[in-house]
């Protein structure tokens, strides 16, 4: 689509010529009135909004089809993660986070300029990490953040076990470095991570420690193992990894695509996965998952993928 500009004297014409792209409105910030700025000349919109960055400051958010706590969860921001505020109307902020672009809105409490935050330098690779008011584990709680949270860490303690985090001290062995590859078992990290998260409960929109949907599991031990992944199972599908082989033995570390549904295998015969069924992050024999998905749909594994 081009945007051609035509002289009419006290004002200009804007002519568009061709049709528009496709474009994935859960990724694209554009509705009916309002647009990211970026989209000039891709998709038009009455107005265009220059993005402001923002900064997750509450531990975490639950990000939302439309403004208003009773509206349908769509992803979740987690403390420490950039989002892209477009417009804020009363306590909603409209916008797209910064991680993988998902639009939505988000309570306007929940952010902060990202002038104001430091810089995070460090991620809660644990389940969850607690803020101490000292370094030491006897003192005083000073707030709880989930698994993937992002946070500034400054110098080691004394002891060498915690480090300094805005007013308080977080354990090092709650953290990792932003950007650390974690392996845990051989070449793959992605299962025993997961395996953290054995009954967690399941979060429609979730993706963190405290509740999760089965491609925020994925995305979220992605992240932690230095990949970064798209939100939803569908989008995962289509980019990560590579096709498994007909006939060829899954093993550790595998991602299993059903439809809007995706899991990841502990070994070749079980798959660890948040789902609706057991409503929990639990592993389960492959063929049960199979079957139940076999009795609604034609084609229930939609893709086999490896992740190199």
């Amino acid at each position: 689509m081009d945007m051609e500009t035509a002289d009419t004297g006290a004002h200009a014409k804007f002519v568009l010529n061709g049709p528009e792209g496709q474009f994935d409105p859960r990724t694209t910030a554009h509705r009916g009135d309002l647009a990211d700025i970026a989209l000039a000349g891709k998709m038009f919109a009455p107005h265009y909004a220059e993005p402001m960055p923002m900064r997750c400051s509450a531990p975490k958010a639950m990000l939302r089809k439309q403004s208003g706590k009773d509206h349908e969860a769509i992803s979740e921001l987690l403390h420490g993660e950039d989002f892209y505020v477009l417009d804020i109307a009363g306590d909603w902020a409209w916008g797209y986070c910064g991680h993988d672009s998902y639009v939505g809105y988000v309570p306007v409490h929940a952010l902060q300029h990202r002038k104001k935050t430091p810089e995070p330098t460090h991620l809660v690779s644990a389940r969850a990490a607690l803020i101490f008011i000292e370094p030491d584990f006897k003192s005083g709680v000073m707030k709880r953040l989930p698994m993937g949270a992002r946070i500034a860490c400054g110098e080691p303690s004394e002891c060498g076990s915690y480090l300094k985090t805005g007013k308080g001290f977080v354990h090092v062995r709650h953290v990792q470095p932003i950007g650390t590859k974690v392996v845990f078992d051989g070449s793959n990290g992605t299962a025993a991570l997961a395996e953290q998260l054995i009954g967690a409960p399941y979060l429609w929109g979730g993706r963190s420690g405290d509740g999760l949907d089965c491609s925020g599991l994925v995305q979220m031990i992605l992240m932690l193992t230095g990949m970064a992944a798209p939100r939803d199972s569908d989008q995962q599908q289509a980019a990560l990894g590579e096709e498994i082989g007909e006939g060829e033995e899954l093993r550790r570390g595998d991602l299993v695509f059903f439809p809007n549904h995706v899991g990841l295998m502990v070994d070749k015969e079980r798959i660890i996965h948040a789902g609706s069924h057991r409503m929990q992050v639990a592993i389960e024999p492959l063929a049960d998952v199979v079957a139940r998905y076999a009795a609604d749909h034609d084609q229930p594994v939609l893709a086999r993928k490896r992740l190199s």
